[in-house]
């Protein structure tokens, strides 16, 4: 057998993989990179020089970097010590937390689109014109409601105007792509500088807050901010914006399995050609696609304003590219989403844990965090690309002419 036909086998195995054989080697990629990872921080601690007594001593040598105590801080840090004597949900575990409820949202965005066969590299943009949308929105109703009550009303006013704005954002690309043959990458890419560069404009201009030195809007009052739940006000976290990213999987997860567009979003992401020729209105489904994932982008931005900052201010950190990676870690699976958003968000947040515990520079801990990106997100991104070579998979799912899929004896059966 030659080496391009073990290629074409081991990438066959690889589509097929059931569920439990990719958490497994997933696992496996992550232990792998971790196990590199240790290697290349007692090599930088070879480089470097330190004091006889600063020192740490393997196989009888000493080393400059500790690689337990770098991945200790980079995990267990980032979790808050969870094995210490007085553990506390605030300070760093708040703020994994935080990441991952962002990470939730930009990447059930980007999942979406890529089940739908479209590459949505615009959450970004989207996210910047929902959370400007929900800042403004959120100021202009705070002047009828209050208290409780206002707290009761804006947060969900706020989600679905993030939503609503992210969405319409979104759907300027779907319609690009559906009526005018636009490339999808292109647009998005461009939507993002457009969002970016109109909000600037705006808040440094007629929305900006005039008692604030910085392009911001005016800050939102405490009532129309997410209450904090178990965590400190300070902490910029709250459970009930993780639990509205819990429901978001769920929802996704149903939408895309058990309802007649989900049914169209993931056939035609396989198959487009013989999706439409069953029935699936293509242009339609790309412009539905983007809207919701543009939607799910906007109610990211709703959250970092109303969760994390409680103000609009231009400079949001790429929550919206790191959705992309967490998108693949998942494999485009809502329910994998969770998982991979609470990877990155422990890698993002464990990072400064390791910079201000430790002496390693902080661009051998950005080597760590991307070589365990790398591997873990290796071979789902194999096996998406796998999915889409002729021949790969010996299980692929065909649409028949009447909408369902096609058995294995060449009948019909309804999805």
């Amino acid at each position: 057998m030659s080496v391009a036909d073990r290629a074409r086998d081991a990438l066959a195995r690889l589509v097929d993989a059931s569920a439990t054989e990719r958490i497994l080697i997933s696992s496996a990629a992550l232990v792998l990179s971790v196990l590199i990872g240790a290697v290349l921080v007692l090599v930088a601690g070879r480089m470097t020089t330190c004091s006889p007594s600063e020192a740490v001593y393997y196989f009888g040598t000493g080393f400059c970097y500790d690689p337990i105590v770098v991945f200790d801080r980079l995990f267990l840090g980032a979790l808050g010590d969870p094995f210490s004597g007085g553990w506390s949900p605030d300070g760093q575990f708040a703020v994994t937390l935080r990441e991952t409820t962002l990470l939730v949202f930009t990447g059930l965005s980007v999942a979406l689109a890529f089940r739908a066969g479209i590459f949505n590299i615009g959450t970004q943009g989207q996210m910047v014109v929902g959370a400007l949308a929900t800042a403004l929105g959120v100021l202009w109703a705070s002047a009828f409601v209050s208290g409780v009550v206002g707290t009761v009303v804006l947060i969900p006013f706020g989600i679905l105007v993030g939503a609503t704005f992210g969405g319409l954002y979104g759907a300027v690309p779907g319609v690009l792509k559906a009526y005018a043959d636009a490339n999808e990458v292109i647009t998005t890419i461009m939507l993002n500088f457009i969002a970016t560069g109109v909000a600037l404009y705006l808040v440094s201009g007629v929305f900006k807050d005039p008692d604030s030195a910085a392009n911001q809007t005016v800050p939102l009052a405490e009532f129309a901010q997410f209450p904090a739940v178990l965590f400190g006000a300070r902490q910029n976290f709250s459970l009930v914006a993780l639990a509205f990213g819990l429901i978001a999987i769920a929802a996704l997860y149903y939408v895309l399995e058990h309802t007649a567009f989900g049914y169209d979003v993931r056939t035609s992401g396989v198959q487009p050609e013989a999706a439409e020729y069953g029935g699936v209105d293509a242009k339609r489904t790309i412009v539905a696609s983007l809207t919701l994932s543009g939607a799910l982008g906007g109610i990211a931005g709703a959250m970092y304003v109303m969760m994390v900052l409680g103000t609009f201010q231009t400079g949001i950190p790429a929550y919206g590219f790191d959705g992309i990676t967490v998108s693949i870690l998942a494999g485009n699976n809502p329910l994998g989403v969770g998982v991979a958003a609470l990877l990155f968000g422990v890698l993002k947040s464990g990072t400064t844990v390791v910079q201000f515990a430790t002496d390693v520079p902080p661009q051998l801990v950005g080597v760590l965090r991307g070589l365990i990106i790398l591997f873990v997100a290796m071979p789902e991104f194999f096996r998406l690309l796998a999915k889409g070579l002729p021949g790969a998979g010996s299980k692929p799912e065909a649409v028949a002419t009447d909408g369902g899929t096609v058995t294995e004896n060449g009948g019909g059966a309804d999805e």
